[in-house]
């Protein structure tokens, strides 16, 4: 897991997704300086990330119900403060 300096979005999903999922890997990449000045770019510097997650749970889930488990875990942050989000989930050894 990064240990590298995070805005509040970044720490909030990283957050909530250790407090929920307990991944055994996670990266919370912040993508939003690639996408300034297009839609959905408020300013902030945060709105567009890419999460890469390794967690148990994953195990015997398809690709839709791993991105399901990770936006309910983030639950408002998607509405409220995130445009856009690039989940890699996988189970641990794959």
């Amino acid at each position: 897991m990064e240990t590298e300096s995070k805005g509040p979005v970044a720490t909030e999903i990283e957050k909530r997704l250790l407090a929920e999922l307990s991944p055994s890997a996670l990266n919370v990449i912040n993508d939003s300086a690639s996408h300034h000045g297009h839609a959905g770019d408020d300013g902030s510097g945060e709105s567009h990330f890419t999460v890469e997650i390794e967690c148990a749970a994953f195990e015997g889930q398809s690709r839709l119900n791993r991105q399901r488990m990770v936006n309910k875990a983030l639950g408002d942050l998607m509405q409220e403060k995130v445009h856009a989000m690039a989940i890699k989930a996988r189970a641990p050894g794959e």
